[in-house]
């Protein structure tokens, strides 16, 4: 058991100082040790060890010393690689999950995006009187973070999902400033690839794995390509 836990705080680590590399919080040729990040991520230095293990591995860091570590120059070519990365795993979820989605998640599916249109015709009206549109476009954020989340348990495969959250190339906050940021830019942002969840979820109901895949990955990969231009 506590070899879980230990892995889990390891799984943990790495993907949150992979972020606050790629997010520029740990800065190329920045001399970071084990117990700093330790303190930093408010856990021991064992997982972080095993964590900075793998990043090394990733080439995202060099060994300098026992217990320190550079965080090396990352090039747009690695960043490709973890979008590469991520977007298969999306795709990957919505092949298992034409599999195995049960009907009473499919409604929930459903349900779900029935809930985002309505919030979409509301902050289209608050838009064109003016009014602040800030809270109900955070609902409807929230709401696609659970339609996510919902495909993701129709998959009924915890390991792919848990790589897939290992993979990500932005963390959720990093993710939802990026949006709200492009948002606020363009009105319009990301509403082309809406029409894509509904795709999705015929194709879930019509059990075709194939389909699920590549809608998947086109969403994933068009949502990934728009957040670093963003960036």
């Amino acid at each position: 058991m506590a070899m879980t836990v230990t892995e889990t705080l390891a799984d943990q680590a790495y993907r949150q100082v992979r972020a606050a590399i790629a997010a520029g919080e740990l800065t190329a040729g920045e001399k970071v040790t084990e117990r700093g990040l330790a303190e930093r991520l408010a856990i021991s230095p064992t997982p972080v060890r095993e964590a900075l293990r793998r990043l090394e591995s990733d080439g995202l860091i060099e060994r300098i010393g026992p217990r320190t570590v550079l965080v090396a120059e990352i090039r747009d070519a690695a960043i490709d690689d973890l979008a590469e990365v991520e977007v298969g795993l999306r795709g990957l979820v919505a092949r298992f999950a034409a599999r195995h989605a049960t009907a009473d998640q499919l409604d929930a599916l459903d349900e779900i995006l029935d809930r985002a249109d309505d919030l979409l015709i509301l902050l289209k009206e608050r838009r064109t009187q003016g009014m602040p549109t800030e809270r109900h476009l955070n609902a409807l954020l929230d709401t696609m973070v659970e339609f996510n989340e919902t495909v993701n348990a129709c998959a009924h495969n915890p390991v792919l999902v848990r790589m897939l959250d290992q993979s990500r190339v932005f963390t959720r906050p990093q993710r939802r400033e990026l949006l709200l940021q492009r948002v606020a830019e363009d009105d319009t942002f990301g509403m082309e690839r809406y029409t894509s969840h509904r795709a999705l979820v015929r194709a879930l109901r019509a059990g075709d794995s194939a389909a699920a895949e590549r809608i998947a990955i086109a969403d994933a990969q068009g949502g990934l390509d728009a957040l670093r231009r963003a960036r």
